[in-house]
């Protein structure tokens, strides 16, 4: 009963979130970030990279922007307008493992950032590997019959 209170209480006194906004920050965000590794994929295309290494190093070089940004503080500030809209996969990744890293620097480079550099991104790899070992068992079967 004492839970049901609590919910009630804690409800009414939650600040609301303005979806819409929400929303549409996350839209531009997200999309100013992809428009910006779409403009780095042509630009690297455009010093003569074959297609495949242009892709490479676009990655290479969100990660790099991203690290740098979480590491100046940056990227926090930007993530807390944009919300999900950070959560383009590379740059997600690249914040979640930088963060872990400086996070937990003071510990030392084995016990610290050795141990807990996957602390946040571990998860992710650990469901993304499981669903595509799943899909791949699905596609599999599907093909047998």
């Amino acid at each position: 009963m004492n839970s049901k209170i609590y919910q009630r209480y804690a409800q009414g006194r939650a600040k609301k979130s303005p979806l819409v906004r929400d929303c549409i920050r996350a839209f531009l965000i997200g999309g100013s970030i992809c428009t910006l590794g779409e403009a780095l994929r042509k630009f690297y295309g455009m010093t003569g990279l074959a297609e495949e290494s242009a892709g490479t190093a676009t990655s290479v070089t969100l990660i790099f922007i991203t690290a740098m940004l979480t590491g100046l503080g940056v990227f926090d500030n930007i993530a807390k307008r944009a919300g999900g809209g950070t959560i383009v996969p590379i740059t997600g990744f690249a914040n979640a493992i930088t963060s872990a890293a400086i996070d937990n620097k003071t510990e030392g480079f084995i016990m610290g950032v050795g141990a807990k550099i996957f602390t946040v991104a571990g998860p992710v790899i650990v469901y993304g590997l499981s669903a595509g070992v799943v899909y791949g068992v699905i596609c599999w079967i599907i093909g047998l019959l």
